[in-house]
């Protein structure tokens, strides 16, 4: 009897293995901003939306700025309230990489040396008044802008541009932007 218990297991092991081979297939790359002018993309962006990383879940006046560093990475601040309007003003302040110089689309974030993450520019408006950052694990996203809101038709193209990616929208959360 404990020999045929001990077989189950294994062969219920074994299958559990299997199947967890067996995922969905992988998503092609993610289709990036053609040429990002670095100078033109650096400054202050409100996060209108955006599928959260823990540290975010629950922010308020979100905005990610950038400064472009003589050593040619990124200077980084990103600023939100947390738990509401009036909660305690958090800061991050990561360093960004250029990992594509031919493109400037694709970059890596670090938090913690050595560690970077992924981050990569899917799309930037002409004018450079709305972009979408995402990442290829598909895991977290920003939609942001250079003012704190966007008209309905803007950012449903936005979230829009995100699904045709692969992304599943519903994680989308609304960044509360109030300001005086």
């Amino acid at each position: 009897m404990k020999a045929q218990s001990m077989k189950r297991i294994l062969s219920l092991f074994i299958c559990g293995c299997a199947l967890a081979g067996c995922g969905a297939p992988p998503l092609p790359p993610l289709a990036l901003a053609d040429k990002v002018d670095l100078p033109r993309f650096m400054g202050d962006w409100y996060v209108i939306a955006s599928i959260p990383t823990f540290i975010e879940k629950n922010a308020h006046n979100a905005i990610e700025s950038y400064r472009l560093a003589p050593d040619g990475s990124i200077d980084t601040t990103f600023t939100f309230r947390a738990g509401g309007f009036d909660g305690e003003r958090k800061r991050y302040a990561p360093r960004g990489f250029i990992a594509d110089r031919a493109v400037n689309s694709v970059w890596e974030m670090q938090f913690v040396w050595p560690l970077k993450t992924d981050y990569r520019i899917v799309h930037v408006s002409p004018d450079y008044a709305r972009t979408v950052i995402g990442r290829e694990k598909r895991d977290y996203a920003w939609i942001m802008a250079r003012t704190p809101t966007l008209p309905d038709a803007e950012y449903e193209e936005l979230v829009g541009l995100l699904r045709a990616q692969g992304y599943d929208v519903s994680l989308l959360r609304k960044v509360p932007q109030r300001w005086t």
